[in-house]
């Protein structure tokens, strides 16, 4: 099958679970964009729950065609800043990293955004992941037995994501002025995030920036947060050979810029 044949067939196959949207998916274009956002629409609203063998071969060859389309970026590869030898800032889609985790801003849930082709990092891992992650973290949920509490840290695969894990966590979400619990959670975040690395020996951990944009914590303050728990347990910690801070918006590069300084390979060749 070439990709508008798979995109039509994962299509028909989530339509047949869910006949309840087939009357909003006979409002999509035939085009390929347009059946292409039926499908990550549908896999945002698909509940958790065991897949057939040929949608999983199809989805995992759509995705992995894409992910290599989209270009893959090597977490190695990346220059440290000029603050910190194992510390690198970069700019661009955290899906595309391959490091051997990357962090998700996740909800209490821990399920993934259900709200269709939403803009969160939370929608975009999981959509380029699969729906096997979905499962995965239902899986995970069930056996906690209660929602995942703020500043802790779960491990998952990372399916058809470049990386190899994910490690999910939950932040903060700000109602008004940030409180001292506020920041407290928030470096246990990045704590928790870097201690459950290194319990499984995982090497390169590329962190997005976790609880500003939806969850509404300050930009500034909470890059400064990220970056004191960060060098405080590397200083400590020798496993984690890498950490990168992953940003999407040029207001966050800026900040991490200021706060880490230049790239050391881009001073070298000034």
């Amino acid at each position: 099958m070439d990709q508008i044949e798979q995109i039509r067939y994962l299509n028909s196959v989530l339509l047949d679970e869910m006949g309840e949207y087939r009357a909003q998916a006979d409002a999509f274009p035939p085009d390929m964009a347009a059946q292409r956002r039926l499908l990550r629409s549908l896999m945002n609203v698909r509940p958790p729950k065991p897949l057939r063998p040929d949608f999983l071969a199809a989805q995992d060859a759509l995705l992995g065609a894409e992910r290599e389309e989209r270009g893959v970026v090597d977490a190695d590869a990346l220059p440290v800043t000029e603050q910190h030898p194992r510390i690198a800032v970069w700019q661009g889609d955290i899906t595309r990293l391959r490091a051997d985790a990357i962090v998700n801003a996740a909800n209490s849930a821990l399920l993934g955004c259900f709200h269709p082709c939403h803009g969160c990092i939370d929608n975009a891992i999981h959509s380029a992941a699969g729906l096997q992650l979905r499962e995965e973290c239902d899986a995970i949920m069930t056996a906690q037995g209660c929602p995942e509490p703020n500043g802790r840290a779960k491990l998952t695969r990372a399916y058809n994501l470049p990386a190899r894990y994910v490690l999910h966590t939950v932040g903060p979400i700000i109602y008004g002025r940030v409180t001292r619990r506020d920041r407290e959670e928030l470096a246990s975040c990045y704590r928790s995030c870097l201690e459950l690395a290194a319990e499984h020996g995982l090497e390169s951990v590329a962190f997005c920036c976790i609880s500003t944009g939806e969850f509404h914590f300050p930009n500034e303050e909470a890059a400064g947060i990220a970056v004191e728990t960060v060098t405080e347990f590397l200083q400590q910690n020798r496993s984690v050979r890498k950490v990168i801070f992953n940003v999407f918006k040029d207001m966050d590069a800026k900040i991490y810029r200021n706060l880490l300084g230049p790239d050391r390979a881009a001073e070298a060749g000034a």
